[in-house]
């Protein structure tokens, strides 16, 4: 039978051993990302060529970025979103036996000579990897003698770089007893090897204890390594017995996140249907404190009033309420014109990062086209003379407001 030829992969050029120097974060993340869409372009029509492509650039990720600075994390980050992205190619290729052997083999040795851990996505799935009961078996018994040896020298523990890949065999293969006995006797217990472990009790179907395995783990004062993982992992198990309420209330709600406080809300709405939205706004704004931080998101979900307070506050940011006032001066000029009077209180006062002159022109401008279209032009004139008067105010911002207020005083004076 004729050989397949070699696929030639794009990516492998630019993943050379020591191409990336100590200020290449940037440019290695930009070829990690190329990589990854060549990869999965190929896995549309040749699904085990691609799994062959994921294999060659985890082989390449520790050579090429050897000598990049990662003190950042960004390059860490987008090394495991990477590998999270492109291990279902690996996983789910229809590979027989044979190449699945050679397959494991290499990934084996590159994690062996990983020197930060960037193939921990790898270990942490490699059971999956081996798909073959045999070989899950194989890759399980090869390194358990030498990982019990030393975890069980408490004094001169030694680590082992195969334990991960380790535990994912055992526990796909189903020897729960075996994991189970061998997580025990390590001196420390962190989740990214307890996970395996509590993962074994659920597949039993012992809800309750890998909720108790995994939530011993938060017992501590300290910040656990991992403790939104493990949250999860015991939100998981309380939303499959029914009890969505105690989930939210021990798990979700103190370990919400997002890149913004908008996303926060977003991600716990998202992940509990059945609640009350405003609720769950609420209930972060009491969490997590910052009030008026909370006025975007507040605002985009359409709880006014809710917003309005959170623009009350000392910490709401004077640009993001002159942009809401601007945007929302037609659409909902009540809210739009107290927005514009909130955020003019704040710059008089000195309030805002790096706040310019021009901020109060825009902000009176928006404030006095909203209470134009609800018949509050006094009223806003009112307001404005109110916060230029106040010994609160001072500064340029004060000055600017009064300024103002004089030409629009002299316009309206004109015969």
């Amino acid at each position: 039978m004729a050989r397949r030829p070699a696929h030639k992969w794009a990516f492998k050029s630019g993943m050379r051993a020591g191409a990336y120097s100590w200020r290449s974060s940037a440019k290695a993340i930009d070829r990690l990302k190329s990589a990854s869409a060549e990869i999965r372009a190929v896995a549309r029509s040749e699904p085990v060529i691609a799994a062959e492509g994921v294999i060659a650039l985890a082989q390449r990720i520790w050579p090429a970025f050897e000598h990049i600075d990662t003190s950042s994390g960004a390059l860490g980050t987008a090394v495991r979103r990477t590998l999270d992205e492109l291990l279902p190619i690996l996983i789910d290729a229809p590979a027989d036996k044979n190449t699945r052997t050679k397959w494991l083999e290499l990934l084996r040795e590159a994690i062996l000579d990983d020197g930060v851990d960037y193939l921990a996505p790898i270990a942490d799935r490699f059971g999956e990897i081996a798909a073959f009961p045999a070989l899950m078996n194989l890759h399980a018994d090869r390194d358990l003698d030498l990982i019990q040896a030393a975890w069980s020298d408490h004094v001169r523990y030694a680590h082992v770089p195969t334990a991960t890949l380790t535990l994912s065999c055992l526990l796909e293969a189903g020897r729960f007893a075996e994991l189970l006995d061998l997580l025990a006797i390590k001196k420390t217990h962190l989740w990214f090897d307890e996970k395996f472990g509590a993962e074994a009790l659920l597949r039993q179907g012992r809800e309750d204890e890998a909720l108790a395995y995994a939530e011993a783990l938060l017992a501590d004062d300290r910040q656990p390594w991992g403790r939104r993982d493990i949250a999860r992992f015991c939100e998981k198990i309380l939303v499959r017995q029914g009890r969505e309420e105690d989930a939210y209330r021990r798990f979700g709600l103190p370990t919400a996140s997002g890149n913004t406080y908008l996303a926060i809300w977003r991600d716990l709405v998202k992940r509990y249907p059945d609640l009350d939205a405003r609720m769950i706004l609420e209930d972060l704004i009491a969490a997590h404190g910052s009030k008026g931080k909370w006025f975007a998101a507040a605002k985009t979900a359409r709880f006014l009033d809710i917003a309005l307070d959170c623009a009350a506050q000392h910490d709401a940011a004077p640009a993001t309420l002159i942009r809401a006032a601007r945007d929302l001066k037609l659409k909902e000029p009540d809210f739009a014109a107290q927005v514009a009077v909130c955020a003019v209180w704040h710059l008089v006062q000195g309030r805002g990062y790096e706040p310019s002159p021009l901020d109060i022109d825009e902000a009176v401008e928006h404030l006095m086209v909203a209470a134009g279209r609800i018949g509050a032009s006094d009223w806003a004139l009112q307001e404005l003379h109110r916060m230029s008067s106040s010994p609160r105010s001072v500064g340029l911002m004060a000055d600017r407001l009064a300024r103002v207020l004089s030409v629009m005083d002299e316009s309206r004076n004109k015969p």
